[in-house]
């Protein structure tokens, strides 16, 4: 079941204090960025934020779930309403992941 645009759109919101947020649909459903770096995934109408150390520190209740058959447990976020505290984790995952490796720029085909 795909996530609905309003719930994505709420979540894109709720993130906002973090930086730039954007959904991109990615599997079916969406995944979610904070600055160019994707640090979540909106799967089923449901909140997951990848796990990293520091965001275990922050969460109110640690719940950890796959997003989609076959992916790995992510964080799973059911209190989405307090704004302060998902942009606090957000920014704090964020803080913690890799940066995302550029882009290879294809060669053209010559014939």
């Amino acid at each position: 079941m795909a996530s609905n645009p309003d719930f994505v759109q709420y979540i894109v919101d709720q993130c906002g204090g973090a930086g730039h947020i954007e959904a991109r649909k990615m599997f079916g459903d969406y995944g979610i960025y904070c600055n160019g770096k994707i640090f979540g995934l909106i799967s089923d109408n449901g909140f997951y934020v990848k796990p990293t150390d520091s965001g275990r520190k922050m969460l109110k209740i640690e719940d950890m779930r796959p997003p989609y058959d076959g992916a790995k447990p992510h964080f799973y976020i059911e209190d989405v309403d307090d704004r302060d505290y998902i942009s606090s984790l957000v920014r704090t995952t964020c803080a913690a992941l890799p940066e995302p490796k550029p882009k290879k720029t294809r060669k053209k085909a010559t014939l």
